[in-house]
Formats: C-alpha cells, sequence, structure tokens
C-alpha cells in the first residue's frame, strides 16, 4: 500500500510540473491559443517582402496587433495580408496601411493610419489604401551601379541681351 502511495505523489507532482512548464512556455513565448481579444482585417498590398506572419501591427506607433497570415489574391494578383487587432482598436474605412521597416535592414511590420471619417470596418473587411514597402536593396542598387538619373537643370535659360 505504501508503494503505490509513494508512485501517486510522485506522478501527482510530475503532472503538475508538466503544467508548469507547458504555461510558462506559452506565456513566455506570447504565444495565444484562442486569441479571443482580437478581430481579423485584410489588406492588399502590391507587394509583402519582408513581412512575416507574427510581424507588429502598429498604429501611432505603438503595437495594436500582429500579421495573422499571407497568401496571395490570385484574382487581383496582389499580396492578401490577414491582420489581427485587438478589439478596443477601431479602424475605419479610410484607414491607409503602409508596410514600414524598423530601422534601415529592421523587421517590417504594418503601420496603419486608422483614418476616423469613415464608418468603422467591421471584422474580415479589407483596408484598401494600402502603400507597398519601398526597396532600399533595389534603391542602393541603382546608385550604386549608376541607374539613377538626374533631373535635367530646370532653370529657365538666360536670354541673351541686346
Amino acid at each position: 500500500m505504501k508503494k503505490y502511495a509513494m508512485e501517486t505523489t510522485v506522478g501527482i507532482f510530475v503532472v503538475v510540473g508538466l503544467i508548469c512548464v507547458g504555461y510558462i512556455t506559452v506565456k513566455l513565448g506570447k504565444v495565444s491559443l484562442l486569441e479571443p481579444n482580437t478581430y481579423r482585417l485584410n489588406a492588399r498590398f502590391a507587394s509583402a517582402s519582408g513581412l512575416r506572419t507574427g510581424s507588429a501591427v502598429e498604429i501611432y506607433g505603438i503595437q495594436v496587433g500582429k500579421v495573422g497570415s499571407l497568401r496571395i489574391d490570385s484574382q487581383r494578383q496582389m499580396a492578401l495580408i490577414t491582420l489581427r487587432i485587438d478589439n478596443e482598436i477601431k479602424v475605419y474605412d479610410d484607414a491607409i496601411a503602409t508596410i514600414k521597416s524598423s530601422g534601415l535592414i529592421g523587421d517590417k511590420y504594418v503601420k496603419i493610419d486608422p483614418g476616423g471619417a469613415g464608418a468603422p470596418l467591421a471584422p474580415g473587411e479589407t483596408i484598401t489604401e494600402t502603400t507597398a514597402p519601398l526597396d532600399i536593396e533595389e534603391l542602393i542598387g541603382k546608385y550604386a551601379f549608376g541607374d539613377v538619373k538626374k533631373e535635367p537643370n530646370k532653370e529657365p535659360a538666360q536670354k541673351p541681351a541686346k
């Protein structure tokens, strides 16, 4: 009888230990299993270069959500980005979404100007005004290899004196 009591006690400690390890893993990994406090919005971009699932979504410089998924919209030939936005944040139909970079070569994130003159977007609706990210590598390549064209001198020609 004493043998089973000791095994039962050890088993309970092991189970409690596994539950604690699982809880800490979820909390430290910032994993939300059900994501109950967010709603989904979509945005279409000409390019989603450098953006990843889990990238930040910011409004006024404050993180208010994450990128949920990245897909290709084959009908419109664009990148379709699903955004998970906190429930208390309202985004309006005149909002503008832009893919930005934190620093010169930092991670990409989605910056949203939430608008406010229109009606609030319902979950599942799409932000229509978007701006693709600036491709720094392409600009550096053009500058380095001389593909950047100089603007012609736009000063008016001087008229000869009579």
